[in-house]
């Protein structure tokens, strides 16, 4: 059996290193779920191989046992929420890698509105900003149950529990309302000195035509002193 103090592979690598249709659909569910390495992947397709070879084993097996072993099994699936309540062996055997990446906190916390991306998700659980129930978990990849989903929370001490933080969608949306509002605001100042422009040159006329109305009145000092001179 080995030494138990050492650490064991958790996943099955893919036989064919360089499968283009494997490849590109790595690089989906990488873009997609905020996956840093491929060993994430691997983990989630041999959970989900497991589960399927234990149904397809199940479903050649007619005995009391094999029964008990297939209820056991689906209400096991039915607890991560990855098949219904009255679901069968073939629900199981038609499940996806997406179903099992859907399951994990590192989404949850995005579909929850916790988080505002995939990255930003997972910084929050490697930091220790999120708890489920009690326990604080640091691992993006942990698989939430339908139990733990309502339980899942930001840290009490945590900045991010603020509802005012920077960082929180609450007020990321709110910058963009405010972003939106200042778009539109400077559309109605510039109506606004458009206005004012067009009424000062009228206002400049006025003035020019009292200069001019006082140019025509004005008397020339020649003229006063013949005036006052004149008996």
């Amino acid at each position: 059996m080995g030494d138990p103090r050492k650490k064991r592979k958790k996943y099955q690598s893919p036989k064919k290193l360089w499968d283009k249709t494997r490849l590109d659909a790595e690089k989906i569910i990488t873009r997609e779920y905020g996956v840093v390495n491929k060993k994430e992947i691997y983990r989630m397709r041999s959970l989900l191989r497991k589960f399927s070879s234990r149904a397809k084993q199940l479903m050649s097996v007619n005995s009391e046992q094999a029964m008990n072993e297939k209820k056991a099994l689906l209400s096991k699936m039915n607890s991560f929420a990855l098949v219904g309540a009255d679901a069968q062996l073939d629900d199981v055997l038609a499940l996806e890698l997406k179903n099992i990446m859907e399951r994990r906190l590192q989404t949850l916390l995005v579909r929850k509105a916790l988080a505002n991306t995939m990255k930003q998700a997972r910084q929050m659980i490697t930091h220790r900003h999120i708890r489920v129930g009690d326990k604080i978990i640091t691992s993006p990849s942990f698989i939430v149950s339908k139990e733990q989903e309502a339980s899942i929370a930001i840290r009490e001490r945590s900045p991010f529990a603020n509802p005012e933080h920077p960082e929180r969608p609450e007020s990321i949306f709110k910058l963009k309302e405010a972003k939106k509002i200042k778009k539109t605001a400077p559309v109605e100042v510039q109506e606004e000195k458009s206005a004012e422009v067009a009424e000062e040159p009228k206002e400049e006329t006025k003035s020019e035509e009292k200069v001019e109305e006082k140019k025509e009145t004005a008397i020339s000092p020649e003229i006063e002193k013949e005036i006052e001179e004149s008996p």
